[in-house]
């Protein structure tokens, strides 16, 4: 074997060698699970540092988040896990929540306490522990009374009775649209003074 045969098959070793490992780590890379920041908020009475457990163990705020963890707030403590583009939710004190973030989604089973889902791109389906699944749009929660793992859907914001606010607004706005398209334009700016031109 010469020297240009020996060379060519090394190179050719070497780029085979460098398309595997690129090709595993796209693999690798691409499977679909999302990972989440946690931000920790509240307090207890004892005053101890804001942290919640996360897969049982003790989590503060800036630590990833990934499918399939299972979080855990005490009393007085709410955790956000904010996904980026896939959204961000709110899990309430004394919540234990299985989260999953797969193909574009968040969802989870809440076996105690409440998550309200503060924006998300795509509906969050909770699964309660009797089985029952509760699909959340932003602004809306969803609790669960332990031991009976009933879901209850309620919505954040404004309120049905809150609809005279915005009618009143359209009304008064479309008063104003009335009123200047009927209302005479003659206008007589400077009274009737005489106007010259200084051309001569």
């Amino acid at each position: 074997m010469n020297r240009k045969q020996f060379i060519h098959k090394a190179l050719t070793m070497c780029l085979l060698m460098t398309i595997i490992a690129t090709y595993s780590m796209v693999a690798f890379a691409g499977t679909g699970s999302a990972v989440g920041e946690l931000m920790v908020t509240g307090g207890n009475s004892a005053g101890d540092a804001s942290f919640v457990t996360v897969n049982g163990e003790p989590a503060k705020s800036g630590r990833s988040v990934s499918s399939s963890s299972t979080i855990t707030t005490p009393e007085g403590m709410t955790a956000i896990v904010n996904f980026g583009k896939l959204g961000k939710i709110e899990i309430g004190p004394n919540t234990t929540f299985a989260l999953t973030a797969e193909n574009n989604a968040i969802g989870g089973q809440l076996a105690s306490g409440s998550i309200t889902v503060l924006n998300a791109a795509k509906n969050v389906g909770v699964k309660t522990a009797n089985g029952e699944v509760v699909q959340l749009n932003a602004g809306e929660t969803a609790s669960a009374t332990p031991g009976s793992g009933v879901a209850k859907k309620q919505t954040a914001g404004a309120s049905s009775g809150d609809w005279w606010i915005y009618a009143l607004i359209f009304g008064g706005a479309a008063v104003g649209i009335i009123w200047a398209a009927t209302t005479d334009n003659d206008s007589n700016i400077g009274g009737s003074s005489t106007t010259s031109s200084p051309i001569r």
